[in-house]
């Protein structure tokens, strides 16, 4: 039998996360765009196979921290719809108690150590979480998620000096997506992201984002040298985001043209492409693959509707999770 074959629940599990994340998103632009979801909040849509491709490299008790655009980390590492729209509804059955909402979601739970809506605020946490497996002699693996423009920030340099002196189980996960914010990456970044880190030595490496199954293969290389020692790492992964920087960014040909985001979604979305690679495969026929995708908005139908109905958290809440008992023992 072909790996291919043996291989065909993981890559079906990979197909069904990615259509996971794309229509928690289509929800969540839904929700935002109908005045029933409180704040903005940033669509992961169209970089799919970046955050599926390296989680399902991952364990339940490996690590990753997340960005203000993180809903696809939090599905793609394990979370459930109903307490994610519960959190981004501002609802006490969240992840966060109603508290956290889009840009500070965390499911510790599936070891999300949650989103942040400081760029690169992150960095930090992740090598933290690295430092501290190391010292427990854990075999945890740390992925640390942040965009292209979090590479302007000079946290990103002392953290991994850091990982690189002391050779800590972390992946640093480069989503390139072309812009940040409104300027492409070419006018904010000078010379090679690759080449930020391979001044501390640490070994970088360059993946098509919106290839899932060429993540992951790179992923799983890297999660098991880390487990031997042998980390830090760099990944680079090309990809693009379909919607502007956040729901409100509706305009945005002042800055990118209505042909590129075209070209994207009709040749390069990881979604469809993948589908196209389960069907020829044999992997998959076309009618599994759409019940794979009802499924999904059934499911995700149910979670919103559940969501919306659910209770908002008591007031007195409020300080949970943000003081601390001082008090001597």
């Amino acid at each position: 039998m072909s790996p291919r074959k043996t291989n065909a629940e993981a890559y079906l599990r990979m197909y069904r996360q990615m259509v996971r994340i794309r229509v928690f998103e289509d929800n969540a632009n839904q929700l935002y765009l109908s005045a029933r979801m409180p704040g903005l909040t940033h669509m992961y849509s169209g970089q799919e196979a970046v955050a599926v491709g390296i989680c399902e490299a991952l364990t339940r008790d490996d690590k990753i921290t997340s960005t203000h655009r993180g809903h696809g980390h939090c599905v793609a590492k394990g979370a459930e719809f109903k307490e994610m729209f519960c959190e981004l509804l501002g609802r006490a059955e969240g992840y966060c108690g109603g508290k956290g909402g889009s840009m500070h979601i965390a499911d510790q739970s599936n070891g999300n150590l949650g989103a942040n809506a400081i760029v690169g605020g992150s960095m930090g946490i992740a090598t933290g979480a690295a430092l501290s497996a190391k010292r427990l002699g854990r075999k945890d693996v740390t992925v640390c998620f942040f965009g292209d423009g979090a590479t302007a920030q000079g946290l990103l340099y002392e953290v991994m000096n850091m990982a690189a002196l002391w050779k800590l189980p972390v992946i640093y996960a480069c989503e390139n997506n072309g812009y940040s914010e409104y300027t492409k990456t070419a006018e904010i970044a000078a010379g090679s992201l690759l080449a930020r880190a391979e001044a501390f030595g640490i070994e970088a490496f360059q993946v098509d984002g919106q290839d899932v199954l060429a993540v992951n293969e790179l992923t799983e290389r890297l999660v098991a040298r880390c487990r031997n020692g042998e980390g830090p790492f760099f990944v680079q992964l090309d990809t693009y985001r379909y919607h502007g920087h956040h729901v409100g960014d509706i305009n945005r040909e002042y800055y990118r043209s209505k042909d590129e985001e075209a070209l994207w979604k009709t040749e390069r979305d990881p979604i469809v492409n993948f589908g196209r690679w389960l069907t020829a495969e044999g992997v998959a026929t076309s009618e599994e693959l759409a019940a794979i995708d009802a499924g999904v908005r059934a499911d995700a139908e149910a979670a919103v509707t559940y969501a919306l109905a659910a209770p908002f958290p008591d007031p007195l809440q409020v300080k949970r999770d943000v003081f601390t008992d001082m008090t001597a023992a």
